[in-house]
């Protein structure tokens, strides 16, 4: 497995030699970073030269990292059924400035696009209806971003009673919690509840005795 991601890392870095940043494999997966304005034609060589073949995306999210200049990153998972590979396709951008859409490559990236910018804010231009998709209407900001607040915001929902679309302040509980880390099996106890049932004369303090 290790040797045949490395020798497509060789492949991918080969065919676009003045497009890729990096490439790392890491826990059996590659990882293919790639210049921000390539990244429709490296999809579009991806599917279709016959030495790869990544013929489906899978999924286009985002990744936040807001201590960074560029902040986002905007990741690409590629599946090729003929090669039995997956890559990961992945490039950097900030706030402001939009990434190509990949939709003319693969159509199926139309709602991802919409999921990214409606969940984090970023921009993909040229896409065909670039609108949020998850979020209320409404609604004002990006909330998977690491610096959203979690409080002074509305949503929006049904209210059966009233037969009518309601505006509510969001309530999301911030308990503290501690956790001990224990297996489940060392924090059980003893005896189950239920299993008194098979101890022997009702004593439901030690086990029944196997009979022979």
């Amino acid at each position: 497995m290790a040797e045949a991601l490395n020798d497509l890392a060789a492949a991918v870095r080969a065919k676009f030699a003045q497009d890729v940043v990096a490439a790392e494999v890491r826990l059996g997966e590659l990882t293919v970073t790639v210049s921000r304005t390539a990244i429709a034609k490296v999809l579009r060589t991806l599917r279709d030269d016959p030495d790869f073949r990544f013929t489906t995306l899978l999924d286009v999210c985002g990744v936040d990292w807001p201590d960074r200049e560029q902040r986002f990153d905007v990741v690409y998972h590629l599946l090729s059924i003929t090669q039995n590979q997956r890559l990961r396709i992945k490039l950097m951008t900030d706030e402001d400035t939009p990434v190509p859409s990949v939709t003319p490559v693969f159509s199926s990236a139309g709602w991802y696009e919409r999921e990214a910018w409606d969940l984090y804010g970023i921009m993909f231009s040229d896409h065909p209806d670039l609108r949020r998709i998850l979020t209320d209407y409404g609604f004002e900001g990006h909330p998977l971003r690491k610096d959203f607040p979690l409080t002074g915001f509305v949503e929006v929902r049904y209210d059966e009673e009233q037969k009518r679309v309601v505006y509510e302040p969001v309530k999301l509980t911030q308990e503290f919690r501690t956790f001990d880390f224990l297996s489940p099996w060392e924090g059980m106890t003893p005896l189950l509840p239920g299993d008194e049932k098979a101890t022997k004369d009702g004593d439901a303090t030690k086990p029944a005795e196997a009979k022979p």
